[in-house]
């Protein structure tokens, strides 16, 4: 029987800003050859880090997790202003790392990306993970509206075990910065009216994976969204919410592993 390592047992993370068409990016990088590149959601980089161990260290992959501009306090140009913009500046990224057989992973906001950087056609992407993803209109199906909810009331919609979600860190009162950044790229009613059409330019094989017990998108979004792509595979996991990444991490990793086997 195979022993598979800790996670943080191995290689450092090595961490840097690259500036990219005008727009900085300070970007994680776990080296381990086969590359990813993970996309977290509207609650920033922390919520996809510890996977991001999990995957490179289980799986002796090269992650690449970046913040995307305007989270965590980073600097964000005016003109980096929409969702399909942000999965430019990847492409170019990928570009300037030289990376080919890429595979994209993204949760929430992130899997709304990871879409958009399907629909650029590069060469360099070969398939991605898309997880519990927001960012297309699915009639009878609306992403919950969380603004104003209580933290009880949101941990209850985001996880199958609410006592899994992290502890907020304190601040000021009002939108957290991330928010606002989130907003900047997606609009106030974070969605694309044309993006459940445009899915079905997507040429690469797609993996949507989707917690059973998400409030935020139900299960019924994420079939939508998985029945857009044309070479998508869709999987639920039981006992999960809308960040399976934090809530079921060896469940998702097993998901995300089986892209291309079908």
């Amino acid at each position: 029987m195979t022993t598979l390592p800790r996670a943080g047992s191995l290689r450092p993370v090595r961490t840097e800003t690259r500036t990219l068409t005008g727009a900085e990016v300070t970007l994680q990088d776990r080296d381990r050859t086969r590359p990813f590149l993970l996309l977290h959601g509207g609650g920033g980089v922390a919520t996809m880090a510890g996977f991001a161990d999990l995957l490179a260290e289980r799986t002796h992959s090269r992650v690449l997790l970046p913040t995307h501009p305007g989270f965590g306090g980073t600097p964000k140009p005016a003109e980096l202003n929409s969702v399909t913009e942000l999965a430019r500046l990847y492409v170019a990224l990928l570009d300037e790392l030289d990376l080919t057989d890429v595979t994209v992973v993204g949760n929430s906001f992130g899997g709304w990306l990871a879409a958009e950087i399907a629909l650029q056609h590069s060469p360099r992407v070969s398939g991605a993970v898309i997880i519990d993803a927001i960012g297309i209109e699915v009639e009878g199906h609306p992403i919950t509206d969380v603004k104003g909810l209580s933290t009880a009331e949101l941990r209850a919609l985001s996880f199958h075990d609410p006592s899994k979600m992290p502890v907020p860190p304190t601040g000021t009162p009002g939108p957290s910065p991330d928010v606002l950044a989130l907003i900047g790229y997606t609009g106030p009613a974070m969605l694309d009216e044309t993006l459940a059409k445009r899915l079905g330019e997507i040429d690469i094989p797609v993996h949507v994976v989707w917690g059973e017990s998400d409030g935020i998108a139900g299960p019924a979004y994420g079939k939508a969204f998985a029945d857009a792509i044309p070479l998508a595979t869709y999987t639920l996991l039981p006992r999960t919410g809308h960040m399976p990444q934090l809530e079921t991490p060896e469940e998702l990793l097993g998901a995300l592993l089986d892209l291309g086997k079908a």
